[in-house]
């Protein structure tokens, strides 16, 4: 059966710009590395990019967390380095503009992947949660965090995000 890799948000503004950290451009390099691998192997890759409009800051979620950020278009919204010279035009590409793609999962709901791997940004918040929309839409396949393709500005809350995800029966491979 096929597998799925999800790279989720690996975004300009989440490595390097307005809500970007430390350590976020090193995991370019293995992200590149996986796509390569699922590719290699005849596996399906596809993308979410978190998308914001000019009225993010009006949005629940500019309330919340007023760093404008992922604006449609700019350059900080584009998928960042290597990784983004490996997305294909046919590749599945999920713009969502909250945390878990809602759309993601339902087209998930009829394909039958053995195992779908999440890697990207930020663990804590958007890896998380689209971990939760792919156990909900697929419950039977394997689904697979890569902890070191995968991180947060706050390395606390990363690894509490790790153990929440294994939890919910998420496979974290790598633990650092």
């Amino acid at each position: 059966m096929k597998r799925l890799l999800i790279v989720v948000d690996y975004q300009n503004d989440f490595v390097n710009g307005s809500l970007g950290f430390e350590g976020a451009e090193l995991l370019d390099e293995r992200i590149a590395d996986k796509i390569r691998e699922y590719r290699n192997n005849g596996d399906d890759v596809c993308f979410t990019m978190d998308t914001h409009y000019d009225d993010y800051m009006d949005t629940m979620e500019g309330k919340k967390l007023p760093v404008v950020h992922c604006i449609k278009d700019t350059h900080g919204w584009e998928l960042y380095g290597e990784t983004a010279k490996l997305k294909r035009e046919e590749d599945m590409c999920f713009i969502k503009n909250t945390f878990p793609s809602l759309e993601l999962g339902k087209w998930l709901e009829d394909k039958e992947y053995s195992s779908v791997e999440l890697v990207g940004l930020v663990s804590n918040i958007c890896v998380l949660s689209n971990a939760v929309m792919v156990k909900a839409a697929l419950p039977d396949a394997e689904i697979i965090v890569d902890a070191k393709c995968t991180s947060a500005a706050d390395i606390d809350m990363n690894n509490k995000a790790l153990d929440v995800m294994a939890g919910i029966h998420v496979n974290i491979v790598n633990i650092l």
